[in-house]
């Protein structure tokens, strides 16, 4: 194994240890400053979005930077299209990706999802350059398949990396949504102002299993897990004038102080809402929701 690969390795296992803490969204500033391999540095992003560190021959990595300047999407193959830097056939990054196009090389894909935060997939590969499109295809892989230079790829190859592919960009659009609704309220929940990230989650006003329901911010809640379930259970509600109400049932139960504190006092509670107008719920969304809850209580 070269040098070059076994950074590559290394960068992998670098992230799989990393991912559980930070649940696959890392903040750039870990990312930047990356690991230690032989007693150099190895960043795993830079500036421009296609990376490649100094010790290394070819790219390590490509970004998707929040609202940046190229449109990286999904095509109906489902596989992603990355853009080239600037219009440069020949820059030495689009030719970098170009090698490691024909050499079967694994690279990392960081989306951007808000700004600071990304989230990671590896190993994914570059397998189509389109220059007159300034474009690349990029397919996600898993670890398990991990193909050598000079192998040559099946149709079964081909369509487990588009199956892989499609079922990322789903989970990236799941977890673009928790991320910019939680962004939206400030990292804490919209009922009891819990500021623990890692117990908050992103509730659908509109139910996301119903035809009409959108993954944008004014259809979200930030919500705790305990107040995301009962939101989800209809044990809370929300009135479209942004008061939290419990249930009448529940309001009438005794039990120990989680009940109380937790959810009967929230009665009549103003939820917080962003500062942005149109980050804030949709009024309209509310108010389909509050019948329901009034319904079932």
């Amino acid at each position: 194994m070269n040098p070059d690969q076994e950074i590559r390795i290394a960068a992998f296992n670098w992230l799989s240890e990393k991912k559980a803490f930070y649940d696959d969204v890392f903040p750039r500033d870990i990312l930047a400053k990356g690991f230690e391999f032989k007693g150099e540095r190895i960043p795993l992003l830079g500036p421009q979005g296609i990376f490649k560190p100094r010790m290394m021959e070819l790219p390590l990595s490509i970004t998707t930077a929040p609202g940046g300047p190229y449109d990286d999407s999904f095509g109906q193959d489902n596989f992603l299209r990355y853009r080239y830097r600037g219009t440069n056939v020949f820059h030495r990054d689009n030719v970098g990706l170009h090698e490691a196009m024909i050499h079967n090389v694994p690279l990392v894909y960081f989306h951007g999802i808000v700004p600071g935060k990304y989230l990671a997939e590896w190993p994914v590969y570059i397998i189509g350059d389109d220059p007159g499109a300034l474009t690349f295809k990029v397919a996600m892989d898993i670890m398990n398949f991990l193909p050598q230079p000079e192998d040559v790829l099946s149709d079964n190859d081909v369509a487990r990396r588009a199956y892989i592919t499609s079922t990322i960009k789903v989970r990236l659009h799941q977890r673009s949504f928790r991320e910019k609704v939680i962004h939206a309220y400030q990292s804490q929940c919209a009922f009891c102002r819990l500021r623990h990230v890692e117990l908050l989650d992103a509730a659908h006003i509109i139910p996301d299993n119903e035809p009409d329901s959108r993954p944008t911010v004014d259809n979200g809640l930030s919500l705790c897990k305990i107040h995301h379930a009962a939101f989800d259970k209809y044990i809370l509600g929300v009135s479209p004038d942004y008061y939290i109400k419990v249930r009448s049932d529940v309001l009438d139960e005794n039990d120990g102080p989680m009940l109380v504190h937790g959810l009967k006092e929230m009665h009549n509670q103003r939820i917080i809402i962003p500062r942005k107008f149109e980050l804030q719920p949709n009024k309209e969304f509310l108010e389909r929701r509050f019948e329901k809850f009034k319904k079932v209580g």
